[in-house]
């Protein structure tokens, strides 16, 4: 019994059911229809017919005694090829023919339902590690998978929450030094080398949370909402402005759902990257029947298109320095990317006509 609970043997069951059904229904046509049309009967059992001359055939009618076929008697198929094909095409071909696309069908349904339940559920986990387990259902092979895909995660999760408490403890034990540091780095006399050594104190200060940053939102998982995306880049470009910025806002589009705190971050990474390079920006929206289209768009330096995925790479700089007013640490693009991908968008730098770096962000509008 234990067997017989799999895929193979639910196809092989299935199959073996249609063709022999298909036979069945064959030959009981066969049986039924008497195997064809008549045929002429032979030469010995024809007699002329009546009120004719002697000698001229007839089928109606044997020679001598009064014929009657018995009924063990069959004639045979045609014998033309196109009264052959015909027949056979019109009859136990047919009859087969439709049970096994009924069969293919019926086993087709029966083997990827519960392989397409455990994708979907596959996907779902993949979206949100706070998901349900998978059903446990179906085919052994199918429950063996769901099983092992529970413990995956299960696994998983338990990493995750581990490396959130060292975390934790990572940024209580290196934030406390370093203050302590940067206090009695006030105490140095120089100036020159005061101000230096205060610049790679903070700039160990900015790395640190950077990752803390990187990881925390590697981990987070944010509800789905129905947000007003034009509000929000309203809401960014206003910020901007007043704090002296040349930032501008174009286009329109539609309240869809995402993750809105991760939406804002990475936007609001995206106008900060424009205007340190550029020293302005335009937030540009689009939108279409089944996505919506945000584009940072800027008239700076650009980025050269052998580097348009690498930059994407935790902790890669373009330029040589570590000065996090240049360039930073190297994770903006790296969480702004991931942040977008999680949502299920996409994320991709282009070309400015005029010369420049526009971010085109595409993500699917749910409603």
């Amino acid at each position: 019994m234990h067997r017989l609970d799999t895929l193979f043997a639910r196809l092989f069951g299935v199959f073996l059911i249609a063709i022999v059904l298909g036979h069945f229904l064959a030959f009981g046509w066969l049986d039924y229809a008497g195997h064809g049309p008549p045929n002429r009967l032979p030469p010995s059992m024809q007699t002329p017919p009546p009120n004719r001359p002697d000698g001229e055939a007839s089928a109606l009618r044997p020679a001598g005694p009064e014929f009657r076929p018995g009924p063990e008697f069959r004639p045979g198929p045609p014998q033309s090829l196109i009264d052959r094909l015909s027949w056979i095409l019109g009859g136990p071909f047919l009859f087969q023919l439709v049970a096994l696309i009924i069969a293919a069908w019926v086993s087709a349904r029966l083997l990827t339902q519960p392989i397409s339940q455990l994708t979907v559920a596959a996907q779902s986990l993949s979206d949100n590690l706070d998901s349900p387990p998978i059903a446990e259902t179906g085919p052994r092979e199918t429950r063996e998978a769901a099983r092992v895909m529970n413990h995956m995660r299960e696994r998983i999760v338990a990493q995750i929450q581990q490396r959130g408490r060292m975390l934790t403890a990572m940024s209580h034990d290196l934030r406390t030094p370093l203050a302590r540091l940067k206090l009695r780095i006030e105490e140095i006399e120089d100036p020159q080398v005061r101000n230096r050594a205060t610049q790679d104190v903070d700039d160990m200060i900015a790395l640190l949370n950077a990752t803390l940053d990187y990881l925390r939102e590697q981990r987070s998982e944010e509800p789905w909402v129905l947000y007003d995306i034009y509000a929000l880049a309203e809401s960014l470009v206003e910020n901007a402005q007043d704090d002296g910025a040349d930032v501008r806002l174009a286009g329109h589009c539609r309240p869809i759902r995402v993750q809105a705190m991760a939406l804002r971050s990475c936007l609001t990474n995206l106008l900060d990257n424009a205007l340190r390079y550029a020293g302005h920006a335009t937030l540009e929206l689009h939108e279409d029947e089944q996505y919506v289209e945000i584009r940072v768009i800027d008239h700076g330096p650009g980025i050269p298109e052998e580097y348009r995925e690498v930059v994407f790479e935790p902790f890669y700089r373009l330029e040589g320095s570590r000065n996090r007013y240049s360039g930073g640490v190297g994770l903006g693009l790296s969480i702004v990317r991931e942040g977008i991908e999680r949502q299920g968008g996409t994320l991709e730098l282009v070309d400015t006509p005029g010369g420049g770096l526009t971010v085109l962000i595409r993500l699917l509008a749910r409603e």
